[in-house]
């Protein structure tokens, strides 16, 4: 694994749209301290009126909107390298200077909440454009603490924040692998090597050794990893007992504007009725190559590995383009951009975060985060960042930074459809068996098991875990070891082993210090399996629907956005549908594979 000042830089994102040197973004820090001191003078005590209420959002929205590059300068900076010491020594200092803006201005939502809600329904008539950000305050008005204790839980922020830096502390620094060998050959061996490689390796023996010698190597960590998680717990557990929620699970959905009805419904109908659809992909890996069993270690392989292609990072564009150029003009003049100006980062090297995301700073482009293996599931990786970045770079120029970012229920729509879209296109460019089949299974592989399972039963985990904690519990590796367990085993059944050391995967997914988020790419992905669905058969339409719910960015609720795009989530019937539609793609390559064995004959 190369150190990063060894990469390409061809391959790195540019940080330089953020701030173009140290000096200016040492300036701009110096510069936000000095704001919201002038804030805190001019303001704290004396907002009495509807226009002085209008007068401090416009001024905490300026200093809001001068925060983003400097907390996403930060942050981006500490994930292209997490052993960098000059990128985690800025990182904690732009977290404690934002500990200490957040301590300080404070008192807006806490005096803005003692106001009459006459007084600020005034305020939204002379601002319309603050009309969501006050609806929100007020929604929150019977969880919010006295303001000394709203100060000091603000000023804390940096310290609350601590578990999740640990854990990607431990994760991508501490953590070093060795190689490991198979028949007297040695394989190198990292996280994102392991994540990126291995685990889609179609040389069983190879693939099913990286597996063991990775477990064995988190296992080393599992106390450590444990304790960092619980004590994250304990914080989301302490704050929504302060604030009065009836449960841990109420306080995390509270900001995703979705009830637990939503939340369930996702985990256990999929958890039910997926799961007969899932055993018969396994089983179907399992013939097509030869295995004596199949284990939680393979179910990440190629139903045709020999067909897979290596498609470089240029190829990808013209893939990006081709696929997703029903979005129009505009959508691929981004993703032109995206290339052109260097907002993907597709280098590997040592301490570089694993998986993928995508950063959308407001007033700035998107910047996205990927390890490129040159293997084609990475288009469809690339796809899914890439809806992150349109849906931002279309929802920042139609509203403000308070509207810009939708629910998290529904966040996952956006990335999830591209992926949709980029399978249609590949689907509907060729009728030869085998490129249908591997289309398919690619769906299915990445598209599917990644939202639709691996995600999935991450949530299910998860909810088993705030049950516990909601009770009063705590814990720790033997107890997380033992229920990540039981769901594997749960919804695999007798089809597929679950391999020693497939409980330890939840040390691998940082999601979870991120509240109830792993649900949500399941529920994302049933918006956009419908919608998807709906341009294939309405065409233009159907695409001029989901782009004006692009462009709505965080002023509807999920249930409105969805409905927007012509998608009723307030019933089970896209789930099912969805659900259904897994199942008949599963149906086709069953069918493809036995004619080709057929012709092959």
């Amino acid at each position: 694994m190369q150190k990063r000042s060894e990469v390409k830089v061809e391959e790195t994102w540019d940080l330089t749209p953020l701030f173009e040197s140290e000096q200016l973004f040492e300036e701009a820090i110096e510069a936000l301290l000095t704001k919201a001191s002038d804030i805190e003078q001019e303001f704290k005590g004396k907002i009495k009126s509807a226009q002085d209420a209008v007068n401090v959002i416009t001024a905490y929205q300026t200093l809001y909107e001068a925060l983003i590059p400097v907390g996403t300068y930060s942050s981006l900076s500490l994930s292209e390298d997490q052993t960098n010491d000059e990128s985690q020594l800025r990182s904690a200092k732009v977290g404690q200077n934002f500990s200490k803006i957040s301590a300080q201005l404070s008192f807006i939502t806490s005096e803005l909440l003692l106001l009459d809600e006459a007084v600020l329904t005034e305020a939204k008539g002379l601002a319309p454009q603050f009309e969501h950000y006050i609806d929100n305050l007020i929604k929150k008005k019977p969880y919010q603490l006295h303001p000394e204790a709203e100060k000091a839980l603000a000023a804390f922020g940096t310290t609350f924040d601590a578990p999740y830096g640990l854990y990607n502390t431990t994760k991508l620094v501490d953590i070093k692998f060795d190689n490991f060998e198979v028949n007297g050959q040695s394989f190198p061996l990292s996280y994102n090597s392991f994540e990126g490689d291995w685990e889609l390796e179609s040389d069983t023996e190879i693939r099913r050794a990286a597996f063991a010698a990775f477990s064995n190597k988190l296992r080393d960590y599992q106390n450590t990893t444990a304790k960092t998680y619980d004590t994250h717990l304990k914080i989301e557990k302490t704050d929504s007992d302060l604030r009065g929620y009836d449960s841990i699970f109420d306080s995390l959905l509270f900001d995703q504007e979705v009830d637990r009805e939503l939340y369930n419904r996702q985990i256990d109908l999929i958890t039910k009725e997926l799961a007969p659809h899932m055993r018969r992909y396994a089983k179907l890996l399992q013939k097509e190559h030869g295995l004596d069993k199949i284990t939680f270690a393979d179910l990440k392989i190629s139903l045709d590995p020999t067909y897979e292609p290596k498609i470089s990072i240029e190829e990808s564009r013209k893939y990006m383009n081709d696929g997703l150029s029903i979005l129009g003009e505009d959508y691929q003049n981004m993703l032109d951009r995206s290339f052109e100006e260097r907002w993907i980062d597709f280098a590997q090297n040592e301490g570089k975060s694993t998986g993928a995301f995508c950063s959308s700073p407001y007033g700035k482009h998107p910047y996205i985060l990927i390890s490129w293996t040159s293997r084609m599931n990475e288009v469809f990786v690339l796809a899914h960042e890439l809806g992150h970045a349109g849906h931002f770079y279309i929802a920042q120029k139609e509203q403000n930074i308070f509207n810009s970012r939708p629910s998290l229920y529904f966040i996952e729509a956006p990335s999830t459809m591209n992926e949709m879209l980029m399978a249609n296109h590949l689907l509907s460019n060729s009728s030869d068996a085998r490129f249908k089949r591997w289309v398919i299974s690619t769906i299915i592989a990445r598209t599917y098991y990644h939202n639709f399972v691996t995600h999935l039963l991450e949530a299910a985990y998860q909810r088993k875990v705030y049950e516990i904690i909601d009770g009063g519990g705590s814990v720790n590796a033997s107890i997380l070891n033992k229920l990540k367990r039981e769901v594997l085993e749960d919804f695999w059944g007798d089809t597929v082993e679950i391999t020693e050391g497939a409980e330890l995967t939840w040390m691998r997914q940082p999601h979870y210090y991120m509240g109830l988020y792993p649900y949500t790419y399941s529920a994302g992905l049933t918006i956009a399996t419908q919608v998807s669905q709906r341009i294939l058969n309405e065409g233009e339409p159907a695409v001029q629907d989901w782009l004006k719910v692009l462009k709505a960015g965080g002023t509807k609720s999920p249930v409105e956005l969805a409905k927007m795009a012509g998608v009723d989530i307030t019933t089970e019937k896209p789930l099912k549908d969805t659900i259904a539609y897994i199942g008949s793609l599963i149906d086709q390559l069953e069918a493809l594979s036995e004619e080709l064995a057929v012709e092959n004959v």
